[in-house]
């Protein structure tokens, strides 16, 4: 129930009004939630189902869009084997981390005994997984409650939670050019078929700024 859990439950509960908006079932939303554990990839899901858009398709979107992960549960999955490695809880442990629990689990996880780390990373990502369900579910059945103008500002938490996590996360040259260059491709990309603009616009600003990163210093030189 700290801060990034508390803004954690705040861009769910966006979620859950987009789910609204679409006319998606709580249901199959909460059940996103808690399988894909990932919001970027599950706007792109829900929004590709909304707009029609194929399965495969979908399911290369959302699977290219949980590579950024990768890097994640690398760097994390020291912290939470513990000292017997068991390949069962490596994979519950690696599924719960996202931006959120890849931020906590650095800062809590080594002033957690060794033997005791696996399960308090996996009670750490249940529980963040149990507050994002909660949040999608306000959000769900909120948004229906409320006058119109009320729920369309609900819908933009998920935007700034987006923007608030990306430049509190930023630390290099190259994720300002990322951002920056996302922005810039957004409107281009707007309307895409598939409901895939928040693809495009993700990895083309972050393929550009990575190419881009790794060309300059070349040419200084």
């Amino acid at each position: 129930m700290s801060t990034p859990g508390l803004v954690l439950v705040a861009t769910f509960v966006g979620f859950g009004g987009l789910l609204h908006d679409l006319g998606f079932p709580i249901f199959a939303g909460l059940l996103s939630t808690l399988l894909v554990w990932a919001l970027p990839a599950q706007v792109i899901l829900v929004g590709g189902l909304a707009a029609g858009a194929s399965l495969p398709a979908l399911a290369v979107a959302v699977c290219l869009s949980g590579v950024r992960l990768l890097p994640m549960v690398v760097s994390l999955m020291p912290l939470m084997r513990g000292p017997r490695p068991r390949l069962l809880s490596e994979l519950v442990c690696a599924h719960f981390v996202a931006v959120t629990m890849w931020v906590e689990g650095l800062r809590l996880l080594p002033g957690v005994a060794p033997e005791g780390r696996p399960a308090y990373a996996t009670g750490l990502g249940f529980g963040l997984t149990v507050l994002s369900m909660t949040g999608t579910a306000i959000g769900f059945y909120l948004t229906g409650a409320l006058p119109g103008p009320l729920a369309v500002a609900l819908l933009l938490l998920t935007p700034i939670s987006f923007a608030i996590l990306l430049v509190r996360n930023a630390r290099r040259p190259v994720d300002w050019l990322a951002i920056v260059l996302g922005a810039a491709i957004s409107p281009l990309v707007a309307n895409s078929p598939g409901g895939l603009d928040l693809f495009w616009a993700g990895v083309g600003g972050g393929t550009l700024a990575f190419f881009l990163a790794r060309i300059l210093p070349g040419r200084q030189a």
